[in-house]
């Protein structure tokens, strides 16, 4: 491996991919960089302070490094420790702002005021789908649960990646091309296709999950790998509730989700990031996620986190 080719690290998301292809396309444009890039997620957090040794990297969509040649993000828990929190200040190659909806739009600011770039016109519709997936900017549950816009295409089709290195090839597509042409690849429409049978699989197997449904909190359990996952499937179902918790299935272990009703809003919200990071993950004010030690663990903090929840809107109440 070229370690003198920065290698740009980005979270395996739409939102992340995009960051990476737009970071990508600037620098090999204004510098005359060759950048490769790799996802990363959040079982790579372990001794992050030795990450990328050795490397010349830069990060989007993820936890601040300071040793990042460049880096963006929008997530509010994105230092991991008080000293990295210190370790940042704004500059011409790292950005962070916890009030954008996803991460493009930094970059692609960041660019136009430090770098005297114009944004392609893809770019900017990149970044604006960026902004409805990441913070569920969806017009209403159908557009978010059966959406065929080309970006929610590509979005659905990373449910049912081919393998894991796949989304580092449509980084490339995405440097390289439109939503459309990417949209229009075999590859992504046999992966869509596959993605939209799941969806629908998944829609039919979510009631049987659910544990509890109190106080507007439904808690589920979808941690048998036999259970396919969507994410909007609780409030599909149930559109009445404000948040779900829920236990999935990842290759790494067991998964806390948590997130609330982005057309039910609670009355007394709470930070999700905030909360799941004392569980040791991270997110948004709206949706958050962890990854307990094992299966047991994962069940039981779901649980406690939706009582917490629970617990947090009956006291905000008059």
């Amino acid at each position: 491996m070229d370690s003198a080719r920065l290698l740009i690290h980005y979270h395996r998301d739409f939102d992340g991919m995009v960051s990476a292809a737009v970071l990508a396309r600037i620098l090999a444009e204004r510098k005359s960089e060759d950048p490769r890039w790799a996802s990363i997620n959040y079982d790579q957090r372990n001794e992050w302070e030795s990450f990328g040794a050795g490397e010349r990297f830069a990060i989007v969509d993820f936890h601040f490094h300071p040793r990042a040649e460049y880096w963006f993000d929008h997530h509010p828990t994105t230092f991991l420790t008080p000293a990295l929190r210190e370790a940042y200040a704004p500059s011409d190659r790292w950005l962070w702002d916890e009030s954008s909806p996803s991460c493009p739009p930094l970059i692609l600011q960041h660019a136009r005021e430090h770098w005297e770039y114009k944004p392609e016109e893809r770019f900017v519709e990149m970044a604006n789908w960026s902004n409805v997936i990441d913070a569920a900017r969806f017009r209403d549950v159908e557009q978010a649960v059966f959406g065929d816009e080309p970006a929610l295409r590509i979005s659905r089709a990373l449910t049912a990646a081919p393998s894991p290195d796949w989304p580092d090839d449509l980084v490339g597509a995405m440097a390289a091309g439109d939503l459309e042409s990417v949209a229009r690849r075999p590859d992504v429409d046999k992966a869509f296709q596959r993605a939209a049978r799941n969806r629908d699989k998944a829609l039919e197997q979510f009631p049987p999950t659910v544990e509890s449904r109190r106080e507007h909190v439904l808690v589920y359990d979808a941690s048998s790998n036999s259970i396919r996952r969507e994410r909007f499937a609780a409030f599909y179902h149930y559109p009445d509730i404000h948040y779900a918790v829920g236990v999935i299935p990842t290759r790494a272990g067991f998964h806390i989700s948590a997130g609330e009703n982005p057309w039910n809003p609670p009355p007394v919200r709470v930070h999700i990031g905030e909360l799941m990071e004392t569980y040791g993950g991270g997110g948004h004010r709206a949706v958050g996620g962890a990854n307990p030690p094992d299966l047991a663990a994962a069940r039981r903090l779901a649980r406690e986190i939706g009582d917490k929840l629970r617990a947090a809107m009956t006291a905000g109440q008059p």
